[in-house]
């Protein structure tokens, strides 16, 4: 299926040389390479969500601008920064990034209150989850064939602030929460089509599920394509 793209910036690529040694260890203290996708100040990179990706592969190109016009009014009525945080006030829409992503490495910090319910999106596809449940939260909760849940449970608890590290690579995905493994090269199966791998690339959305949601130091990197995930034709 062709999906509409927005091309992904070059300073987010890297070598396959800067990947080596790279495990399935913890996040470090240090964040080089990365680059923000929030810049703390305003929404610049940020856009409201239109349908789903099935649905905008069959839109025309005036019908996605007018459709992303009205998504971007409510996104900015619901969606706001405070004090370099983005705060969301329950009651919209996912706030989706501007750029699609094909393989990448995600840091983000989040908050959620009593009874929060949220996630990550990946490529524009549910998700990784984020909630207050004794289940916790990292798993990739719509998963039917593979894992849904996590390895573990490392949340603190409602109103504290948690550390992803999630790496999205070919299909697969890896999901550290505040330093602890909890979803260890686990493929992410594609919720919209079932019968069809995860997209090549998509937007990473910040999904909310009806309540207020907290996040920040939202940073990402570039990855090389695994050889045995690259597709036919030029990314």
């Amino acid at each position: 299926m062709s999906i509409r793209a927005f091309a992904v910036p070059a300073s987010l690529i890297l070598t396959v040389s800067m990947l080596q040694g790279c495990t399935t260890q913890g996040p470090s203290s240090h964040v080089a390479g990365f680059q923000p996708l929030f810049n703390g100040k305003d929404l610049s990179g940020w856009k409201g969500l239109v349908a789903d990706p099935p649905t905008r592969a069959k839109m025309s190109p005036e019908q996605l601008a007018q459709a992303q016009a009205a998504a971007d009014d409510r996104m900015r009525a619901h969606w706001r920064v405070d004090d370099g945080v983005l705060h969301f006030d329950g009651k919209g829409d996912n706030l989706c990034t501007i750029h699609d992503f094909s393989d990448f490495e995600l840091l983000v910090d989040w908050k959620i209150p009593p009874k929060g319910d949220s996630g990550i999106y990946l490529r524009g596809s549910p998700q990784v989850q984020i909630w207050d449940n004794p289940i916790g939260s990292g798993g990739l909760y719509n998963n039917q064939k593979h894992p849904s849940k996590p390895l573990a449970v490392a949340d603190r608890k409602p109103g504290e602030w948690n550390t992803f590290r999630i790496r999205m690579e070919g299909e697969k995905v890896t999901v550290w929460l505040n330093d602890v493994l909890v979803v260890d090269r686990t493929p992410l199966e594609n919720y919209w089509e079932r019968d069809k791998p995860i997209y090549l690339r998509g937007a990473i959305e910040l999904q909310n599920h009806g309540g207020e949601l907290w996040f920040r130091n939202v940073m990402i990197r570039g990855l090389a394509r695994p050889s045995e995930f690259r597709p036919t034709g030029k990314l």
